[in-house]
């Protein structure tokens, strides 16, 4: 309470400041009928089950003289959220005329009615108001204080029912208190404050949980076995999952297929846009939070929002402290060279480090139609690792096995500051629905990095000393504008363009250490720059009948592309003058439960700067990688199907059959090359464009809801894939079907105890299409995190994985705060691995990372929804009332 008086007390002094309120207070005069002294109040309600709606909007329309049209104009003349019992008040209102009161909760069906005090418009007498006149006092006689006699100025509306909806093209909401999903036939939205298990953790907690996506242990995120574009905000993002606190999200959206209307980039992998809490509900609110792992490492932030009048204002930040712990092995059996050998590698890693998160925001509202929003935010860390490797070497010799071992302890240090900062004008015309909206967003990143790894061989009681040191910085500007136009007979028209500008930069340098002193190594392309442009502009059309409806767009993409080697002058590039990415939604409402949908769409996956930087990365001493400046874009071609069955609120099934093929695929290659400095073959995995590659399956995503305590997600999806690279060896072709299950329980249970449990399995699995590769910051770009890095190739698969994760919290005081306790991976069986055949060698990886790890987070709400907080109190004017 007294952080709340607190926060109170300094917004009240800063707002007290601002020349305009929302609301104009001023004495009133004369006959009471013409005072603002009229009170509507009521509870609107669950129509199934009678419970009060808590946060529903609430707002009375009127009609008020507008002096610059000189007439009566329909206005907003009150508006609240309703408590948490579903109670709302109206207050201070005019009493003359009839009003239209307007109710909305998300997931419900709107409500209109009208409603008024018994006092026609031109007063009590009767009389009405001249048309292009202004309202005039009229005399009045009667009742108490000049009101007609059984005229009450203070009216219960009793209680409002809303039920729940089930329209063509729009969301139904399951309502629950433990995680919330929304599923509609062009999206899922996952609310991850209702995740336990994130609960003081990264988005990589959050989003694994999240039905159709998976998060591997390197933070490598993939829907339906494809890399998606990863947003936030609408916008595309330069931070990777672990630089985002869990508890800044407020829900995740999943989009399988975007129209023409989204960036065609991402291939076929669809979009992934993480919503950051904002609050833009008058008075103020926020909530502070603080959490512990079983390493001791602490986790603390922090939100509020306020506003009044014209203003809206917000301030977020997190502090999170991470150890991660990892253990992995790799056997390889080379099929080359002379003599064979057999290497096996077992290796124990250690990350330590922090990250902190702030944002800032505020939102300008001019006038009732026009907004002007302008936020920033600004991301920084540390981690510092330590790699223990075990390696043991046998070599075949005339039938006869020789061992060789060595130890090899590899240390690195990453550091990385990320910011941001958007600025975007909207504008609503008076039509309803339309709309134009402008933004610019700008976001950049700076990092330094260095490593060491000492190899120790036994046999010889030698070592190999070598070092890299490196620093990187980009740039990623885009502008964006788009105009919304519903016109008649159900017609909707939407265009807008886009204009996108990536800038990267690295200078990394790689030393061996000879003759007591580091030299630096040769053909090390370390030195290098990269700049990527991309132009928009997109077209919608729609049409809606009563039960059938569709939408054609058309997106044109121009892109190019150039790298530059600095240390010795060598460039290339690739331009694309014009592209053009179709887009079609077909939509058939079969009944009041059943939708069906059909779309189609085009996109492009352009190579990253980490799958086109050419110099090669030593952290794994068995594989160097490194890029290839001469990939090309990959084009992806996706057709999906989908049902929808509404039953109600508690029960919902959406079932979706796609198909996907890329041409000109981006897939990993591994391979022999002669290392000048080695002396000797090596083996390289890099990255090639294959043919092409051809997906399709069947998803199932069920919401029910049971017993009103047991609220079940499940998410089953089975598929096929095939990798055809023919083009870059005979013999690479690749087919493997797979599936994979998830379920998400939460139960309610008394004393406002939840009970949260999430399990996944997956079988085994081609690797990942279109998988970006290098995203987590690693060879001194970008990024943070520790190491790590996609295992995208045509040339294995991934190995069956499951884990089981679990969170119990207790809602304390009203459910102004809460306890959370959550422990993932708690059977210890979340091991990522992967099998690999080429020409080369055979090779099976394993690796596991932070098991069975606890983490406890309290999370404290505080706020008030009520604009009276920052308004002057007069109470003498207030007992005779005030003019709205």
């Amino acid at each position: 309470m007294a952080l709340a008086t607190f926060y109170r007390t300094i917004f009240r002094g800063l707002l007290f400041l601002l020349p305009s309120f929302l609301f104009a207070q001023r004495p009133g005069m004369g006959n009471p009928a013409q005072f603002n002294i009229g009170r509507f109040y009521g509870k609107v309600v669950d129509e199934s089950n009678g419970k009060g709606i808590a946060y529903a909007s609430v707002q009375l329309y009127g009609m008020k003289w507008d002096s610059s049209a000189r007439s009566m104009q329909r206005a907003l003349i009150a508006g609240q959220l309703t408590e948490e019992n579903g109670d709302f008040s109206l207050e201070n209102l005019p009493v003359r005329g009839e009003f239209t009161l307007k109710i909305a909760y998300l997931g419900f069906a709107s409500l209109e009615q009208k409603v008024s005090f018994g006092i026609p418009a031109g007063g009590p007498g009767g009389r009405g108001q001249g048309q292009g006149q202004p309202p005039t006092q009229t005399p009045q006689s009667g009742g108490r204080a000049g009101l007609p006699n059984g005229v009450s100025v203070d009216k219960d509306l009793g209680n409002i029912k809303l039920s729940a909806k089930a329209e063509l093209l729009k969301e139904v909401t399951i309502e629950g208190n433990a995680g919330q999903i929304t599923l509609a036939l062009d999206k899922k939205v996952y609310h991850v404050d209702k995740d336990g298990v994130a609960a003081g953790g990264t988005a990589e907690d959050a989003l694994k949980n999240i039905p159709s996506l998976n998060v591997d242990v390197d933070g490598n995120l993939t829907m339906r076995n494809a890399a998606p574009q990863l947003f936030i905000d609408g916008r595309p993002t330069n931070l990777s999952l672990d630089q985002i606190p869990s508890d800044a999200i407020e829900h995740v959206e999943v989009i399988s297929n975007p129209s023409a209307k989204y960036d065609a980039s991402g291939g076929g992998g669809g979009i992934v846009n993480i919503v950051l809490k904002k609050e833009r509900r008058i008075g103020y609110n926020g909530n502070v939070r603080a959490g512990v792992d079983m390493r001791g490492k602490l986790n603390i932030g922090g939100d509020i929002n306020v506003r009044e009048g014209k203003i809206n204002g917000f301030v977020s930040g997190n502090l999170n402290q991470r150890r991660s712990i990892s253990v992995g092995s790799t056997d390889r059996f080379n099929l080359s060279g002379s003599p064979l050998t057999n290497v096996f590698q077992d290796t124990r890693g250690q990350s330590d480090g922090y990250f902190a998160m702030m944002r800032a925001g505020l939102d300008y509202f001019i006038d009732n139609r026009n907004t002007l929003t302008c936020s920033g935010n600004y991301n920084s860390g540390v981690f510092y690792n330590n790699d223990d490797l075990d390696i043991q070497t046998d070599t075949l010799k005339n039938n006869n096995a020789e061992s060789g071992f060595a130890f090899r302890h590899a240390y690195s240090y990453r550091n990385y500051q990320n910011y941001g900062g958007q600025l975007l004008f909207k504008h609503l015309f008076p039509k309803e629905g339309k709309e134009f909206t402008a933004d610019i967003n700008l976001n950049g990143a700076s990092s330094s990095n260095y490593g060491e790894f000492a190899t120790n061989y036994r046999a010889t009681q030698t070592s190999a000393l070598q070092k890299q040191t490196g620093k990187g910085d980009n740039q990623f500007i885009t502008g964006q504008v788009d105009y919304t136009n519903p016109l008649a007979n159900g017609i909707k028209i939407e265009a807008g363009a886009r204009a996108a500008i990536r800038n990267y930069k690295s200078d990394n340098t790689s030393f061996n250490f000879i003759q007591n002193e580091y030299v630096q190594a040769p053909n090390f392309a370390g030195r290098y720059k990269f700049n990527d442009q991309v132009y928009a502009a997109y077209a919608t059309f729609s049409k809606s009948y009563t039960r059938f409806g569709y939408q054609a767009g058309l997106r044109a993409e121009s892109s190019r592309y150039k790298g530059v080697l600095l240390d010795n002058d060598s460039t290339f590039v690739n331009r694309y003058p014009l592209s053009l990415f179709p887009s079609l939604f077909l939509t058939y409402k079969l009944n009041e439960e059943d939708n069906l949908q059909l779309n189609f769409s085009r996109k492009i996956n352009r190579p990253n700067f980490f799958q086109l930087i050419p110099f090669p990365d030593f952290s794994d001493s068995l594989l160097l990688s490194r890029g290839n400046p001469n990939l090309r874009p990959e084009f992806t071609y996706s057709g999906e199907f989908s049902y929808q069955n509404i039953l109600n609120k508690d029960h919902n099934i959406l079932v979706s059959l796609y198909f996907k093929q890329a041409v000109k695929l981006i897939t990993r290659y591994q391979s022999l090359h002669s290392d000048v400095v080695q002396g000797r073959e090596v083996i390289v995995s890099t990255y090639e464009n294959a043919n092409s590659s051809t997906a399709y399956g069947l998803e199932f995503t069920m919401k029910n809801t049971l017993f009103k305590i047991f609220e079940l997600t499940s998410n089953l999806n089975f598929y096929n894939s095939k990798v055809d690279g023919t083009n870059i060896n005979p013999s690479l072709k690749n087919e493997q079907f797979t599936w994979f299950i998830k379920e998400n329980l939460n139960i309610k249970l008394p004393q406002n105890l939840t009970i949260q449990l999430n399990g996944s399995y997956q079988s085994r699995t081609a690797f990942s299409f279109d998988n970006q590769g290098g995203g987590r910051g690693g060879r001194g770009g970008p990024g943070g995190g520790w190491g790590g890095s996609p295992s995208s190739t045509a040339q294995g698969y991934t190995i069956p994985i499951w884990f089981c994760d679990f969170s119990v919290r207790k809602d304390l005081w009203k459910r102004t705060a809460s306890l959370t306790l959550g422990v993932q991976d708690i059977f210890s069986s979340r091991i990522n691995g992967s099998h690999t055949a080429s020409l080369a060698f055979i090779q099976d990886s394993r690796r596991r990372r932070d098991s069975h790890l606890a983490r406890l987070t309290f999370t404290y709400r505080f706020g008030k929804f009520d604009v009276s907080l920052f308004k002057r109190k007069n109470t003498r004017q207030e007992s005779e009332g005030m003019d709205f």
